[in-house]
C-alpha cells in the first residue's frame, strides 16, 4: 500500500472507546489525589510550633540513612552475635530500598513534589527539597527497609523501629516535601525489601517449636 494510503487510514482511525471500567478507574484515580491533597493541606494548616521543631530535626536526621546508620553501629556495638547480623542485614535492606524507590519507582512515575509556592506549609518547616520525583517517599522506605530487617532479627527493637519509621514518615509530609500517599507506598516498598533481604540472607534461622518428641535442631544455612 503506498504511504499516502497508510497515512489516511491512520487519519481516519477512530480513537478506542473507553468502557465504564475504564471511567470508573479515572474517577478513582481522580478521587484518591483529592483525598491526598485534602490530607496535605490539613497537616499543612495545622498550628503546631512545638512539632515542627521536633520533626524538621527528624526529617533532617534521616538524610542519607543517617539516623539508621548510627542506630546500625548502635546496635551492633552492644549486642550479640544475632544483633550485628540483624544490624548489618538493615544497611543493606536500605540499599535495596533506595536502589528500588531511586532507580524504578520515581523515574517511571515522575511525581513533582509539592510545590512551596502553592503548599501553605509554614516557613518553620522547611527542610532540604531533594530534586528527585516525590513518589514514593525514599525516607520511608529507608526507614522501613530498615525496622523491618532489623526488628525481625532482634525483636526487642521491632516497635521502637517501626515506631521512628512511622514518625520519620509522617515528618515528611509535615515538612511539605511529599505527598501522604507517597509515604505510604514507600513504607510498602521498604517493608518489602525488609523482608526480601531477610529471606535471601544465607544462613537464615527457622524457628522451630519443639513438641513432646521433637529435637530442637540447629540454625543452617537455607
Amino acid at each position: 500500500m503506498p504511504a499516502d494510503g497508510r497515512l489516511a487510514r491512520l487519519r481516519h482511525r477512530r480513537p478506542a472507546r473507553r468502557g465504564p471500567r475504564d471511567f470508573r478507574l479515572v474517577a478513582v484515580r481522580t478521587e484518591a489525589r483529592t483525598v491526598d491533597q485534602a490530607l496535605f493541606d490539613a497537616i499543612a494548616n495545622a498550628d503546631t510550633p512545638n512539632l515542627d521543631t521536633i520533626l524538621v530535626c527528624l526529617s533532617r536526621a534521616a538524610d542519607f540513612s543517617r539516623l539508621w546508620l548510627a542506630t546500625a553501629l548502635g546496635i551492633a556495638a552492644v549486642g550479640g552475635a544475632r544483633a550485628r547480623r540483624g544490624a548489618g542485614l538493615g544497611v543493606c535492606a536500605i540499599g535495596l530500598a533506595s536502589a528500588v524507590t531511586n532507580m524504578a519507582v520515581k523515574p517511571s512515575v515522575g511525581r513533582r513534589r509539592p510545590l512551596p509556592s502553592t503548599s501553605r506549609v509554614p516557613d518553620s518547616r522547611r527542610v532540604r527539597r531533594p530534586v528527585s520525583a516525590s513518589f514514593p517517599s525514599g525516607h520511608t522506605a529507608s526507614a522501613f527497609a530498615f525496622a523491618s530487617a532489623v526488628g525481625e532479627a532482634v525483636p526487642v527493637s521491632w516497635l521502637p523501629l517501626h515506631a521512628a519509621a512511622v514518625l520519620v514518615g509522617y515528618s515528611r509530609v509535615h515538612t511539605g516535601v511529599h505527598y501522604p500517599s507517597d509515604v505510604v507506598a514507600g513504607a510498602l516498598i521498604g517493608a518489602m525489601c525488609g523482608w526480601a533481604m531477610r529471606s535471601l540472607a544465607p544462613g537464615r534461622a527457622r524457628s522451630i517449636v519443639p513438641g513432646p518428641t521433637q529435637k530442637t535442631f540447629p540454625e543452617v544455612a537455607g
